[in-house]
């Protein structure tokens, strides 16, 4: 199991440089076409590959159930990619201008709820 921590902490990093490199390189003045695409999935992977990577940390800490290490990861890799999702919407909803704070609030519990119910199983 170490061996797919270490996996998960180069993807990480991997992601969050691909995340920066659109950042700072491609200016959405010139390309509009290609860079916002390349900014929301750049953010999607560095979000997903880092709150997975630091909610099974979380998880390991918490000695509050008795999880194997698979199930431990599985049930990150799932809350990494919901995190995820809701970050990428909402900034979509920014990039787009449709954004308030109550819209933000909504997204984020439209995800915790859906956490919740694949929690529950």
């Amino acid at each position: 199991m170490p061996s797919l921590l270490l996996t998960l902490l180069v993807a990480s990093l991997v992601s969050i440089v691909s995340f920066l490199t659109v950042l700072f390189r491609i200016s959405p003045l010139l390309t509009p076409y290609q860079a916002i695409p390349a900014f929301l999935v750049s953010l999607f992977l560095a979000s997903s590959s880092t709150g997975t990577l630091l909610l099974s940390l979380l998880w390991k800490a918490l000695p509050v159930h008795t999880w194997d290490e698979g199930r431990i990861l599985s049930i990150s890799l799932r809350q990494g990619l919901l995190l995820a999702s809701a970050i990428s919407i909402v900034a979509l909803f920014q990039i787009l201008q449709l954004l308030t704070w109550w819209s933000a609030i909504l997204i984020v519990i439209v995800f915790l709820l859906i956490e919740l119910a694949l929690h529950a199983e």
